[in-house]
């Protein structure tokens, strides 16, 4: 397949407070790439790459908020048309996680209410500075229904796994989705001026006045 080919195309936000990892992990994944002298850029920046889930080629656009955060300026532009959302946090500061509750309000006021969302606590190579327990940023993704996994955009321990399992359960949503449109399809009423009648049998009669209620 060509690399401009694709089956499904779905795009994907980066959340968190600035500083997080967020657009180390978008470069870590789209391009393995990572510039510890990285900083905050104005804008809004994407990146794309394509993985293979069950035969199927999907494409994911990636949107990071790059900087604006930190004036509140995301729009409802940027969460339009998101199926899937990474709630980055780094695991050395607190106030980085505190904060997710405030991001994940923001992102279930302004994206699709069936959007899937995944907690990251980023830079978990830093094990000794840690702040945040695992145990307790795992109880807070099972409140609020969320996946939950610690990455390093650093070491890249984990950034393969994160956007894979986010695309793969929003693919298996779409194509579950698919897959009942299709059969409600099949199962339609017949065309119009169709009239079907089905007569029972003296037997099929019997059996069916011999059913208890």
């Amino acid at each position: 397949m060509a690399q401009d080919e694709y089956d499904y195309l779905f795009k994907a936000v980066l959340i968190g407070d600035s500083g997080v990892g967020k657009s180390n992990l978008l470069s870590r994944f789209t391009r393995n790439e990572f510039n510890l002298e990285s900083k905050s850029t104005i804008g809004v920046e994407f990146a794309t790459r394509s993985i293979e889930v069950d035969g199927k080629t999907i494409k994911a656009q990636i949107w990071d908020t790059a900087g604006q955060e930190r004036y509140r300026a995301i729009t409802n532009a940027y969460y339009r048309g998101a199926v899937g959302a990474l709630l980055v946090y780094d695991i050395t500061k607190n106030s980085t996680y505190e904060n997710a509750t405030r991001w994940l309000k923001e992102l279930r006021d302004h994206a699709d209410s069936n959007i899937v969302i995944m907690l990251v606590g980023n830079k978990s190579d830093l094990r000794q500075q840690r702040a945040v327990s695992t145990e307790e940023a795992e109880a807070f993704a099972r409140e609020n229904n969320l996946s939950f996994i610690e990455t390093s955009a650093l070491n890249a321990s984990n950034v393969e796994e994160a956007f894979k399992t986010i695309l793969t359960e929003i693919y298996r949503i779409v194509s579950a989705k698919q897959l009942e449109q299709a059969n409600e399809n099949t199962t339609s009423r017949p065309t119009e001026g169709t009239t079907i009648r089905f007569t029972p049998s003296p037997d099929e009669d019997k059996k069916e006045s011999s059913k208890c209620c």
